[in-house]
This record gives structure tokens, C-alpha cells and sequence, in this order.
């Protein structure tokens, strides 16, 4: 029995509700995924579109990929005759344009929905006959199969068949900070969906290791959101220049040409948004970075300087700091999921942290939850001596990735962004090492020998 058929188009949506909706058929792969077996060309009025929508499916059946402008143009190509080949081409570039358009998270919802009611209908009408000859079990069958249409594919990593993909060395697919020692214990850096956080006391250069990082994912040809809550954009940006020329932060203005000439060979690119302190959430930041991804600017890593003074989505008024802390580290972490990109940013160590050679989880400030939220935790602590001398010790936290509880002597030049992360037995991480006891020495010696002079002045005066 030949099934019977109805087909509905989208006539009454209009001529730019149709090319936004094969526009979506070009911008997210799992949705083409999902529709892919319940799309019918002909819901669309045009032949042009008819014959657009009939290659993208084609083209993301036998590739797995989506396609691009080139590919196009070899089946243009294929045209002979000429009048519809520039109509196609025509409405083609309609299509790519629309690409940008900010409501297509909206078409495609309902592009779906459309699909799948198609799907229904005709399961519904097809049934008819299987009715009047008591065939309900084929009937059951066929309404099955409809409610199933456009289901999500992605069911989960499936452990027997998957044994290559999570063997692949870019079953992560991690962005590195690109300090060999950090990477190592991380696995490679850090990947889609992870949260990692900088620990530190005030004034110690948690927004200087933020920047670096995210200056060394640009160099990796990543785009980076950076979101700044205390500096202003130009500010932020200057550090950026820093990272990548060497020179002092102080100097940039006078070296306009070189940053110039350094930043035109970086790959990736970078945004810089400042918003007040506790005036946006996590959702804010989720919500920036689709809409850069609707303006053509898809962002692989975003910098959060920094995560404390963020607010949670919802406050409750009976939240104490200690729970508002927690909230905003979890919504971090769900938008990092949510986004599929991996987000740093930096947590404030309390003020007993600032004389301690090793910043260690005790000493994050208000809520513990940030400990257990992230993903990978670093921490960095530099004494007096240490800002004299340009050293600093990187301790690691907490890492999900492989070990945790070691320490890296670090060189750092907070006036440039110039750090460099060594191991302990390297030459150069010996040498700091040396450096860092020497220093303690001589304020040992300082302090005890200004505790003697106060033990004198207070044997004095009782004389």
C-alpha cells in the first residue's frame, strides 16, 4: 500500500521566514542533525529553495559537515540553465546572509515544531486505512515513529563503541595556557564546558594571569570574550598589548607602532566588555557571547576578571554571602556547559593568604563551593621580596584532569604580563628557588632584628 502523503508549506510564514529558516540549516550541525529525516524540500514555496535545502541535506548526509559558500559554488555550477542559476545564486546569498539574523534561535524552534507536525499528520493520515482493516499495531508503530521525529541524536558517549573517540588526543580539544608545566597536569589545558580559577590575595596579579591566558588562546587563533569588572576595556586591552609585545604596561602608549606590528600577526580575536561590579550574573555573559555569535564572532574561551563580583541570577534575600558565592560559581559553571567552551576567571584568597608562601584551598574567601565547582584550581602567591625580586609560586589546587598539590617557582613581571611557569628541578625553577630562600633570609633577619631592638627599647624604659 503506498502511503498517502500531505504536504503543507510554509507559504504563511512569508519569503524571509523561509530563507531564515534554511539559513539555521547552516549555523548549528546538531540541529540539521535533528531535522535532517524530517525535513521535505517541498515545504518551502520557491524551486530555488526547494533546491538549496535538497543540497545542504545531501551534502551533511554524505559529509557529516555542513556546508560552506565553496561547496556551493561547485553545485552552482552544475546549472545549466542560466536564468536559474542566478536566481538560485541570488536567493544563495540571501540565505548566508540571514545567518546573522539575532531571531534565530526563535526560527528554528518553530521550523522544528513545523516539521514535526508534519511528520504527525502524515503518520495520522497514513493510519486511516490501517483503521478500517484493524490494524492497530502497525498503526501504534507508524504514531511512534512520528513522536520520535526530531528527538535529539546525541544520546551520550556510548562506552563499547566509542573506545577511539575518547582515546583521541582531542577528546578534550583543550585550549593550553601554554606554560608546559601547567598543561602537563592538565592534560593538555583546559576544554569545552570547564571552569577553571586563579586563587589569590589582592594585589598579587590574578588579572595579570588572565589576561595572559587568555593572550596565549589568541595566539592559538582562538576568540576570546574577556568580561572586566573592575578595569575599563581600554585598561584591559593595554594588558593584552603587554602580553604580547613584552613591554612594560607603562610604556605601551609610547610604543603604539610595535603593538600594532605584534597584535596584526595574532590568529584569534578579542572582545573586551566591561560591566559595573555586581550588576550582571553568569546568564549576562552567556547571553553577550550568543549574541557575538549571532553578529559572526563565534567565541572559543571567555575570561571572567572576575567571578566574585559577579551577583547570582536569582537572589534570595535570605542568602547569606556564603551561599551567593557558591550560587555564582555553579551558574559559571553551567554557562561554560551550556556554551560548550571552556571560561576562566579568579577568586579573592582571604587576607591571611597575603603572608603565606602557599596559597592553598583553605584560603579561598567566602564559600567552599567554589572549590567544589571548578574544574581545575590554581592558586598564586607573591610575598614582598617576591615582587622585588620578580618571583611567584603557582600552586595547584584542585585538578580534575591528573595531579594535584604541586608547586611551580614562577617568574613574573606584573609590569608586563611576562610569566613564565618552571618546575622545581629545572635549572631556571632552582634558581628561583635559591632566590625565594635568600629573600626569606634576609627578612628573617630583618625582623629579628627589629624584634631585638624593640626587646632593648622596652628594657630601657623599664631602667
Amino acid at each position: 500500500m503506498n502511503e498517502e502523503k500531505i504536504i503543507s508549506t510554509l507559504q504563511k510564514f512569508g519569503k524571509d521566514f523561509q530563507i531564515k529558516c534554511i539559513s539555521t540549516l547552516l549555523t548549528d550541525k546538531s540541529f540539521i542533525e535533528r531535522i535532517s529525516d524530517i525535513i521535505d524540500p517541498t515545504f518551502f514555496e520557491s524551486e530555488s529553495h526547494q533546491w538549496i535545502v535538497k543540497e545542504i541535506i545531501e551534502y551533511f548526509i554524505d559529509f557529516k559537515e555542513l556546508p560552506t559558500p565553496d561547496s556551493f559554488r561547485v553545485k552552482l555550477e552544475k546549472i545549466e540553465n542560466k536564468d536559474y542559476y542566478n536566481v538560485v545564486a541570488k536567493e544563495l546569498n540571501l540565505v548566508f546572509q540571514k545567518t546573522l539574523s539575532k531571531d534565530l534561535a526563535f526560527i528554528r524552534e518553530q521550523f522544528l515544531q513545523f516539521c514535526i507536525n508534519q511528520k504527525m499528520k502524515n503518520a495520522i493520515v497514513s493510519s486511516l486505512p490501517l483503521l478500517e482493516n484493524g490494524e492497530y499495531e502497525k498503526i501504534r508503530h507508524s504514531i511512534e515513529l512520528a513522536m520520535k521525529a526530531g528527538m535529539e541524536r546525541n544520546v551520550g558517549h556510548d562506552y563499547m563503541n566509542d573506545i577511539d573517540v575518547r582515546m583521541s588526543v582531542m577528546a578534550r580539544n583543550a585550549i593550553k595556557t601554554n606554560w608546559v608545566e601547567i598543561d602537563t597536569v592538565m592534560d593538555g589545558g583546559l576544554a569545552k564546558g570547564e571552569l577553571g580559577i586563579i586563587v589569590a590575595p589582592a594585589g598579587i596579579g590574578k588579572s595579570w594571569l588572565l589576561a595572559r591566558i587568555g593572550a596565549e588562546a589568541m595566539r592559538q587563533g582562538k576568540n576570546v570574550l574577556h568580561i572586566t569588572l573592575e578595569l575599563n576595556e581600554n585598561y584591559a586591552g593595554l594588558r593584552y598589548d603587554a602580553c604580547f609585545t613584552g613591554i612594560d604596561f607603562q610604556n605601551i602608549r609610547n610604543n603604539v607602532d610595535i603593538v600594532k606590528k605584534n597584535i596584526a600577526e595574532i590568529k584569534g580575536k578579542l572582545i573586551i566588555k566591561y560591566f559595573p561590579i555586581k550588576t550582571i550574573s553568569p546568564n549576562t555573559i552567556k547571553i553577550h557571547a550568543e549574541r557575538l555569535k549571532m553578529l559572526g564572532i563565534s567565541i572559543d574561551m571567555i575570561v571572567v576578571d572576575y567571578a566574585d563580583i559577579l551577583r547570582p541570577a536569582n537572589v534570595n534575600k535570605n542568602d547569606n554571602s556564603y551561599q551567593e558565592a557558591g550560587s555564582i560559581y555553579e551558574e559559571l559553571r553551567a554557562v561554560a556547559g551550556e556554551l560548550q567552551i571552556p571560561i576562566w576567571s579568579a577568586s579573592q584568597a582571604n587576607r591571611s593568604a597575603t603572608d603565606e608562601n602557599i596559597v592553598t584551598a583553605g584560603h579561598a574567601a567566602d564559600s567552599y563551593r567554589k572549590i567544589m565547582t571548578a574544574d581545575f584550581i590554581m592558586s598564586l602567591s607573591r610575598r614582598t621580596a617576591d615582587k622585588v625580586s620578580n618571583t611567584a609560586r603557582i600552586h595547584i589546587i584542585k585538578n580534575r584532569f591528573g595531579p594535584d598539590g604541586m608547586t611551580f617557582p614562577t617568574r613574573m613581571n606584573a609590569g608586563s604580563g611576562d610569566i613564565r611557569v618552571y618546575a622545581d628541578n629545572s635549572p631556571e625553577g632552582v634558581r628561583i628557588l635559591n632566590e625565594m630562600s635568600k629573600e626569606e633570609n634576609e627578612v628573617k633577619k630583618l625582623k629579628d632584628k627589629w624584634t631585638s631592638h624593640n626587646r632593648n627599647n622596652e628594657t630601657d624604659s623599664s631602667d
